[in-house]
């Protein structure tokens, strides 16, 4: 019988494989087939969900293009999304929505000079994502206080709301902390709507839910005294670069709840603040991660009243700035009477070998120490570290007098040390860094001749703390450098 085009055409192909397998051994022509098989076919969605959870954005991104099955599932169990909220997105953004309909977390970001999505794509947003638990609003001008009153109504699981560079004001920010009961955290970082006679921003419905609250470079930070004051379960706060007197918003801190203030950490950086203030975070005895950068009002005095009270600090981080008002007699006071003291970061403050022989006789729980800019510390005051400090398991050093003989110290010393990190340090050589990698070759070193790394002068009076310290690692702790990125809030990360 006659036989078709197409069968012929089959049985030569099959005719074909099977002759070019016969010059394959069998383990090749497994190998042949299995590179046209989908291994992932009987894999469940949700444990490919669940793998797909371990990919940063690009390469699941990548995923999502293998197939329709990827696709789908990559869809559904995205819970974090980032767009670039555009004018341009308008038209794509129920199609992403569509897609993406279990989105938790979203971030929208606008560059200076493009016009952001508005007051009704925001509406949007908060229809279609119901899930949607923390919002991040960066450069999104056009969205006004109506836009933001608004997106609150619709999204009262809202637990994180960070807002920078954006035009509405204390109106939007009463909305949100109105209807949204459950906030938890609440950044905001140059606000340009809250200006001169705005209305006081207080909490609202959140006034028991809310833990952390961070300001940055505001103008009239003052507005979210109220909001700062009544928040009950407060335990963190951040104020950074932030115009106006903030005694007066310390003491009311303090005086509220004295006897079971639920503050645990607090940030002050570039303020007009004083020991008076400082004096009244002194009132709040559960701190347990003190900030004291760049604020030049702050003395012994006031250092001294926060180590009286706060006998649970764990890290203490103060950049003094080379102003000398913050030295030996407050360091002492902290080690006397804070023995729980894990971290310690010292930028432009100039201690001595006497206030730390205190601290590492004292603080025998002392696991990570920074001493960066100062003057006074040198061969003696690290001879002193080495000796003493038996618990510490990261150190840095930077732009600090010393020399090769506080790296000897360094290698027969501080027997749990896991990193030693010393940079622009004039007296160090290339050689004592590698004498020290051949005595301690277990350990993670890193030190630098000062006459290959320059500019130590301008990092230190410019830079402070963000451009100064010492990386630790996440399981421990992390106090960012000048080769580090700092966190959103312009604030060293600390994981």
């Amino acid at each position: 019988m006659g036989q078709s085009a197409s069968a012929a055409f089959h049985r030569e192909a099959s005719l074909t494989l099977l002759s070019s397998s016969a010059f394959l051994s069998g383990e090749e022509f497994i190998d042949e087939i299995a590179a046209n098989w989908d291994y992932t076919a009987e894999v469940p969605d949700e444990c490919l969900a669940y793998i797909f959870q371990f990919l940063g954005p690009g390469d699941r991104n990548r995923c999502s293009l293998v197939c329709k099955r990827w696709f789908r599932v990559d869809g559904w169990s995205r819970h974090r999304l980032s767009l670039n909220a555009q004018s341009e997105i308008v038209s794509s953004l129920p199609s992403i929505l569509t897609r993406f309909d279990s989105v938790t977390r979203l971030a929208l970001r606008c560059s200076r000079k493009s016009i952001s999505i508005t007051d009704d794509d925001l509406l949007t947003i908060s229809i279609r994502c119901k899930n949607l638990a923390r919002l991040k609003l960066r450069g999104c001008r056009e969205i006004t206080d109506e836009g933001m009153s608004a997106f609150a109504q619709n999204s009262k699981n809202l637990r994180k709301l960070s807002c920078g560079s954006c035009m509405f004001g204390a109106k939007a920010l009463n909305a949100v902390l109105n209807h949204c009961k459950n906030l938890e955290e609440l950044s905001v970082k140059r606000l340009r709507g809250i200006h001169d006679g705005a209305e006081p921003i207080r909490p609202g419905a959140a006034a028991t839910s809310l833990k952390m609250i961070g300001l940055k470079e505001l103008v009239n930070g003052q507005s979210f005294a109220p909001l700062v004051v009544e928040s009950e379960n407060l335990k963190t706060l951040r104020i950074i670069h932030c115009l106006g007197d903030w005694d007066s918003v310390l003491q009311l801190i303090g005086n509220r709840n004295r006897n079971n203030n639920p503050l645990m950490e607090i940030h002050l950086e570039r303020l007009q603040v004083s020991d008076i203030g400082l004096s009244a975070v002194a009132n709040c005895a559960k701190i347990e991660n003190l900030h004291i950068v760049k604020t030049p009002e702050c003395s012994n005095y006031g250092l001294v009243c926060v180590a009286k009270n706060c006998k649970l600090m764990r890290k203490l981080h103060i950049d003094g700035w080379r102003t000398n008002r913050i030295g030996d007699e407050g360091l002492i006071a902290v080690a006397k009477h804070c023995p729980n003291l894990q971290e310690l970061v010292l930028i432009g403050v100039n201690a001595t070998h006497l206030s730390l022989s205190a601290i590492a006789c004292n603080c025998s729980k002392l696991e990570r120490l920074a001493l960066c800019g100062s003057s006074t510390i040198g061969d003696t005051e690290i001879a002193c570290i080495a000796a003493k400090c038996m618990a510490l398991k990261k150190l840095c050093i930077k732009g600090c007098p010393i020399s090769d003989i506080a790296i000897e110290a360094l290698g027969s010393g501080c027997p749990n040390l896991i990193k030693i990190k010393v940079r622009k340090c004039r007296g160090v050589s290339s050689d004592a860094g590698e004498w020290l990698r051949a005595q301690r070759g277990s350990i993670l070193i890193n030190v630098v001749a000062f006459d290959i790394d320059y500019g130590f002068e301008a990092s230190v009076s410019d830079g402070g703390v963000h451009e100064i310290g010492v990386e630790f690692s996440q399981a421990v702790g992390q106090v960012t450098g000048a080769d580090a990125s700092t966190s959103s809030n312009g604030e060293p990360e600390l994981h």
